[in-house]
């Protein structure tokens, strides 16, 4: 399809605004004093519906509508599905504990329990670690990719693109702090959700509400075991990644930890929830099945652009695609925005400077970040799809950084070097799960990322026990008990 002058009008026009609407809310509002609260968590001001709007939008981008509906099949609806449990567990579980200990990152919890700076320095290396190399170069690849396909700009280096990308979202996050990113994120993604739902309906109009043609594995939600998804994964890993990415990742939770009290957050965090489990399953799912019958397999990660170019008109089509690059900006902005917090708050602060120039650290630090990010492009540029890519790249990080805040939650008297090992070994042990020994009995990366889980779990309490010397005690009732609002 040739771009044409009228998609560029209403991709300009409706990008232009929403950076307008967001400038004109934000301007002059200020909630705190202190400048690291006011930058990243919008001085605890942030009502429901900006915590639901953010969180939403932050998750939902091109690595979901163009990742997911790659696969062609509804057994990615599961990653969605699950996410409600995800959010179900940030709202009673962790949110109530984040208040109670007055955290600006979900990393200073880790600093409490343990009484260690250390070992909240590490695993915020970590989050970086994956922000920088997995989560930011996947997001403007994806975006990218799909501006490629909307606007017909195969001819167009990607590289120009996902620079574009970068420095827009960038803006957002450097000059606006949290308040800016969450603002533009609810009104982004109210545009983003109603042209989604179009999309299903003239994808569904376009095969006469008729999936005949469709092989059943595709539309089966039971996933067999070269699946993207084996049913027995549902029960192993599928639960404890999505309490990592819902409950202890600083780019989720530090909408929610944004709020003036627990009860706003907690309603922000269900609506986020209601939207996931309502609207946001037929979108990542169907318009790729739809691409499957209308274009053959050969689509994979272009199978959204290609349905969203040819059933959208042009005018819709321009919308689209502001609102799918409002998703890309959201996305990114919300992790520089939260990578930045993380370093200056839980790097910066404890070896560097204890009173830092945020706004200026956080300009350095996001334009280091962007340029790193760019290392790891090349790498999507040969993923045979993205979502699966990024899932199992995470998976080096995720389970060992979730058993440091499993036994830091559930066990007191616990050594934190006896973690900071043990979190080390869960990553050497994906590493060779996943590098040395694929072919592992049921080797789907979801279940090396339980058994990668538990290990560093166990291998924490045995190395407190037998080298440190501690006999590590429940605690799970005081942490999770005293749950009430300050």
């Amino acid at each position: 399809m040739e771009l044409q002058t009228s998609q560029i009008a209403v991709f300009l026009g409706l990008t232009t605004l929403i950076a307008v609407v967001t400038y004109f809310y934000c301007r002059g509002q200020r909630g705190s004093s202190d400048e690291g609260q006011e930058y990243f968590l919008a001085g605890k001001g942030l009502k429901w519906y900006f915590v639901a709007g953010s969180i939403t939008l932050t998750n939902l981008s091109t690595d979901q509508l163009v990742g997911m509906n790659g696969n062609q099949m509804a057994l990615l609806a599961w990653w969605e599905l699950a996410a409600v449990a995800g959010l179900l567990m940030l709202t009673f579980l962790f949110i109530p504990v984040y208040y109670r200990y007055n955290c600006t990152t979900t990393t200073e919890l880790l600093e409490r329990r343990y009484n260690n700076p250390h070992i909240r320095s590490l695993i915020s290396l970590l989050f970086l670690a994956g922000n920088v190399f997995i989560l930011l170069p996947g997001v403007l690849y994806g975006g990218s990719l799909f501006m490629q396909q909307m606007f017909g700009l195969e001819h167009l280096n990607i590289y120009y693109l996902a620079i574009a990308f970068a420095l827009v979202g960038s803006a957002y996050a450097i000059f606006g702090g949290l308040r800016a990113v969450a603002v533009s994120d609810t009104f982004s993604g109210i545009l983003l959700l109603s042209l989604a739902i179009l999309v299903v309906w003239k994808s569904l109009v376009a095969i006469d509400f008729d999936f005949s043609d469709v092989p059943a594995d595709r539309l089966s939600m039971i996933g067999g075991f070269e699946s993207p998804i084996p049913f027995a994964t549902l029960f192993t890993g599928m639960l404890f990644i999505q309490m990592f990415y819902w409950s202890t990742n600083q780019t989720i939770t530090q909408r929610a930890m944004a709020s003036p009290n627990i009860k706003e957050a907690q309603k922000g965090i269900l609506a986020a929830a209601a939207i996931r489990l309502m609207i946001v399953p037929p979108i990542i799912v169907l318009p790729g099945i739809i691409s499957y019958k209308l274009y053959g397999e050969v689509a994979n990660n272009k199978a959204f652009g290609m349905i969203v170019s040819d059933l959208l008109p042009l005018t819709l089509t321009g919308a689209f695609a502001a609102a799918m690059a409002a998703a890309v900006l959201t996305t990114f902005n919300s992790i520089l925005n939260a990578s930045a917090a993380l370093w200056v708050c839980d790097v910066h602060k404890t070896y560097i400077s204890k009173k830092p120039n945020v706004r200026r650290l956080s300009l350095i630090v996001s334009v280091i970040m962007v340029g790193l990010a760019f290392i790891m492009f090349p790498v999507f540029l040969h993923a045979e799809n993205l979502i699966n890519l990024m899932q199992e790249l995470y998976g080096f990080l995720s389970m060992p950084i979730l058993s440091a805040f499993m036994v830091g939650l559930l066990f007191k008297n616990v050594d934190a070097k006896a973690v900071i090992i043990s979190v080390v070994l869960g990553v050497l042990l994906y590493a060779f799960l996943t590098m040395v020994w694929p072919q592992l009995p049921g080797g789907n990366y979801i279940h090396m990322m339980a058994i990668t889980l538990f290990f560093s779990v166990f291998s924490a309490l045995l190395i407190n026990k037998f080298i440190y010397k501690k006999k590590a005690e429940w605690d799970a009732h005081n942490v999770f008990g005293k749950n009430h609002d300050k």
